[in-house]
């Protein structure tokens, strides 16, 4: 190690940093740097080929909103009869707020279908800085509403619907639960967070120590919460910040997955934290040796595998919990 380099780096396992390596050399310059359109370009997964999780039914729908029709689209486990009731997952993709479409979030979706038996019905919501908060949650708010009211005829039980997303994504459905219980709406029968970024003041340890992360550096993220919030930052809006929020209680459980290597692993951990606190049941899982982003990266980290493990897991004991 020379004096350049971070003091993080020798927590990245092997596979992690070679795929740091290869961050380093397609991104000249950092995220913030870049501005949306070209961030977009470099960043965002086109649609593969072959997928590695094939299914026999991927469907796609336009989803109506207060704004206008989105597009999402749905995933059902092979094997699940048509006219059943399946439990689904609402799934909401990562990218700062600024990045993210339905093709980077296929194979994770793809995968969790597989291994649950869960649908799942993965969302496109806008997008800053030219759809600042609160577009993306109410595209969500919608969506997850009129999601409930069709279930029936998308072969999806109307009782047994989950939120999750990772990273931005995390911090929409986190959000969204919140919404729905101060709106006096049923809540998500669970929450599924990937390194949610629930919080807006970035003073916990892990902003400073992680600071120049892989993929997502400290000032890249101050960079997304401000195309996302505005120029008022929202910073004390629980729906735009759910650190903030008084209160957790009436929330539904939660699995929240977090990685060694980032800077918003502290905020996602505390969130964990005050869910407990506030008597939500909470399943908390960090995983060493690797940097933000890794639990869509199917086929590239181990850890990304374990991850969608537990995630399954988690819904099917969801799904049986339901049911009794």
């Amino acid at each position: 190690m020379n004096d350049r380099t971070p003091a993080w780096w020798d927590l990245l396992d092997d596979q992690a940093a070679a795929v740091a390596r290869m961050i380093n050399q397609v991104l000249q310059k950092p995220l913030h740097e870049l501005g949306p359109e070209q961030a977009r370009a470099l960043v965002n997964s086109a649609p593969s080929a072959e997928p590695i999780t094939p299914l026999d039914h991927v469907e796609q729908l336009t989803v109506p909103t207060r704004a206008g029709a989105i597009a999402a689209r749905l995933y059902r486990a092979d094997g699940t009869p048509p006219e059943s009731a399946a439990p689904a997952l609402v799934y909401l993709h990562g990218g700062g707020f600024v990045l993210g479409t339905l093709d980077g979030a296929d194979e994770l979706c793809r995968s969790i279908a597989a291994g649950s038996g869960w649908t799942v019905v993965s969302l496109d919501y806008r997008l800053a800085p030219e759809n600042p908060y609160p577009a993306a949650l109410e595209d969500c708010i919608d969506a997850y509403a009129w999601l409930t009211r069709t279930a029936p005829a998308l072969g999806i039980d109307p009782d047994r619907i989950a939120i999750g997303g990772d990273s931005a994504g995390g911090n929409l459905a986190a959000a969204l639960c919140l919404h729905r219980r101060d709106d006096g709406s049923d809540v998500p029968v669970s929450q599924v967070l990937a390194y949610p970024a629930v919080g807006a003041t970035f003073d916990a340890p892990s902003w400073s120590e992680f600071a120049d992360a892989p993929l997502l550096s400290a000032a890249d993220a101050r960079w997304f919460w401000e195309q996302y919030a505005g120029p008022e930052h929202q910073a004390d809006d629980h729906l735009a910040a759910p650190l903030r929020a008084e209160s957790l209680h009436g929330l539904p459980p939660a699995l929240i997955l977090t990685a060694e290597v980032d800077p918003i692993r502290d905020d996602a951990e505390a969130y964990a934290a005050r869910l407990q606190g506030d008597g939500v049941p909470v399943s908390l899982i960090r995983y060493p040796g690797v940097f933000h982003g890794f639990f869509t990266e199917i086929g590239v980290f181990a850890q990304a595998k374990q991850a969608i493990d537990e995630v399954c897991l988690h819904l099917r004991e969801i799904a049986r919990a339901e049911l009794t």
